[in-house]
């Protein structure tokens, strides 16, 4: 993206906010003027001063120092230096105010657009870098708009100043001085062009780690029973290596453009200080006003070595802002013709109609699925790992569309219907039950808003958990940790299917209820299963065949395909793979029992 491309787009952000942000300008205005009137105040006040002590020393008589005359621009200097400090401190906290409140619509924005994203784009990005993006990327442009933005207007206008003063107080100086600037310019403009790529590099590699540490501090657990700890350092090394090598590079050209440009301004310095002092001694220039020359020079020389001090920090904004745009033009989740509306209440009739699917189009995992779901029924959808189980629940949901044939809900397309409509009929238990970082009530509550307390805790009851809530330390009001590590497995999903009772829904979605737990909270959780699934259509994937004996039908899936559907009783009558596959498990259990001493 272009520079000036994502210039436009940060100031869409900005615009909202533009009256703080020009108060921001006015108010760096002021100090700028102020700080530009220093020198040439000064030069008053040391022209002064010399011209009477060279009358004293002459033995002009009367001559003096003219006190107040000095009073009256002692108190100029005072006013000016007020004027100053205002000005610095409206300009920060005008320009702090419009760049967090624009900071905090574009987080908005990034949150907005993760949760209109298809499903793909998750399964194609790391999550750690998404956060990355969130996070480091949207810092990077803060840091910037707050100190390059204001730094680099305040060094335009401070040049823009200082040269105006330099040419009414001696063009000929002025002109000398300037034949710098453009040699400042181009060598600025060619270390800055060629670093450009180096810093979308260094952003990029930055997100990468983040993704892949996130990734690891998730499955930490599995690494240690791996022994994989040796491998996963290695891996880091090797990516924590190429950042640093980037890092190396985007550095070292920012930082070597500050003494490159200090040489050019010291030998500008130098220079005019020469000339100056002749024009001095030659009685054409006052001492005062070559002094004020000198700090107009410096003036000049400060901020350009000021920007370059923060090109890196630029740089990185501008990669930064690269990223996050990128982010944000992805594709969203169409919503055309989503005009159709569920009829009222739902019933739970669900028809697959010749189904087709792929995760890539031009390799189909469903070829042509058919089955149909009466209101109430309870389905099991049983197969070996990859047979499309939980694609199947994916289609239903509409985590992904698919690519010919339909899908119906009581007797609507769902293609038609919106997707927040959807889904607001579907509760779900899943296979890693997800808690997040609140106490025990929110996280059930998150079933239904609206919910009170009462309500929580009849769910939990239902759910067979409230005993367990009640052996916790705080109870329902124990916090969940950030791992969800301080309660047990069975305790999570037990907590899962509270929120699932506490949603009340049309369709109850179990992915792989049971299949991490002990027999007795496997027992449990059946019970709590076939309380809430009473009088709702459900849908019920398990790897444990003994849970879904009592089904209404079962779908038994092989590579995409429905390979056999029916009860309990009529699948094993057929002998087929379900059959198998049962009294495979059933044999199994068996000698597990024989083991143990039942």
């Amino acid at each position: 993206m272009k520079s000036s491309e994502l210039m436009k787009r940060i100031w869409t952000y900005l615009r909202p906010y533009r009256l703080q942000f020009w108060l921001a300008i006015l108010a760096t205005v002021v100090m700028s003027v102020a700080n530009a009137l220093e020198p040439f105040v000064l030069g008053l006040a040391i022209t002064e001063v010399a011209n009477n002590v060279m009358d004293m020393v002459k033995g002009v008589p009367g001559a003096g120092i003219n006190f107040p005359y000095l009073i009256r621009i002692l108190a100029i200097y005072l006013v000016r230096g007020l004027f100053f400090q205002a000005g610095q401190y409206l300009g920060i906290y005008f320009l702090t105010n419009a760049t967090q409140d624009a900071m905090y619509d574009l987080r908005q924005d990034i949150s907005r657009k993760a949760n209109r994203l298809p499903v793909a784009y998750f399964d194609q990005n790391q999550t750690g870098d998404i956060l990355s993006r969130m996070t480091n990327d949207v810092d990077a442009i803060s840091n910037a708009m707050q100190q390059s933005a204001m730094q680099l207007f305040i060094g335009v206008l401070q040049i823009s100043l200082a040269v105006i003063s330099m040419l009414l107080l001696d063009w000929q100086l002025a002109l000398i001085s300037l034949v710098m600037l453009p040699v400042s310019y181009l060598v600025a403009r060619r270390v800055i062009h060629y670093s450009q790529p180096i810093f979308k590099q260094q952003a990029d590699a930055l997100g990468h780690l983040f993704g892949y540490t996130q990734e690891n501090l998730s499955g930490f657990t599995e690494i240690k029973v791996y022994n994989r700890q040796a491998e996963s350092i290695e891996e880091f090394k090797n990516r924590n290596q190429q950042l640093r090598d980037i890092g190396f590079k985007s550095s070292f050209l920012s930082t070597i453009l500050q003494p490159l440009l200090s040489f050019i301004s010291n030998l500008s310095y130098i220079v005019i200080t020469f000339f100056g002092s002749l024009k001095s001694f030659q009685g054409a220039l006052t001492v005062g006003n070559l002094q004020a020359f000198l700090n107009y020079v410096w003036q000049i020389n400060q901020p350009i070595n000021q920007i370059t001090e923060l090109s890196g920090l630029i740089q990185s904004a501008f990669a930064a802002g690269g990223r996050i745009f990128s982010f944000l033009d992805e594709e969203e989740i169409s919503s055309a013709g989503e005009d159709q509306a569920l009829p009222q209440p739902v019933k739970g009739h669900v028809r697959f109609n010749h189904v087709r699917f792929g995760y890539d189009p031009d390799r189909p995992l469903m070829k042509d699925v058919n089955f149909e779901v009466k209101p109430g029924q309870m389905v099991a959808v049983v197969g070996p790992t990859g047979a499309g189980k939980t694609t199947l629940i994916n289609l239903l949901m509409r985590f992904y569309d698919i690519d010919s044939g339909s899908i119906e809900l009581d007797g609507v397309n769902i293609q038609d219907v919106s997707r927040e409509d959807l889904r607001q009929n579907f509760g779900m238990v899943l296979q890693d039950a997800w808690l997040f970082n609140d106490t025990v009530m929110e996280n059930i509550r998150f079933g239904n808003l609206d919910a009170g307390d009462y309500e929580v805790i009849e769910a939990a009851k239902v759910a067979n958990v409230d005993h367990f809530i009640q052996t916790l330390p705080g109870g329902y009001q124990m916090e969940i940790n950030e791992e969800a590590s301080n309660v047990s497995l069975g305790q999570k999903q037990l907590m899962t299917i509270a929120r699932a009772v506490i949603a009340d829904p049309n369709i109850l979605i179990l992915d792989e209820a049971t299949s991490s737990v002990d027999t007795r909270l496997e027992q449990l959780i059946q019970e709590a299963m076939d309380k809430i699934m009473q009088g709702r259509t459900s849908f019920v994937i398990a790897h444990r065949l003994s849970t879904i004996r009592n089904a209404d039908m079962i779908l038994v899936m092989q590579q995409g395909d429905i390979i056999e559907h029916g009860t309990h009783d009529e699948l094993l009558a057929q002998g087929g793979f379900y059959a198998d596959l049962y009294n495979s498990q059933f044999n199994e259990e068996t000698a597990t029992e024989i083991h143990m001493g039942y």
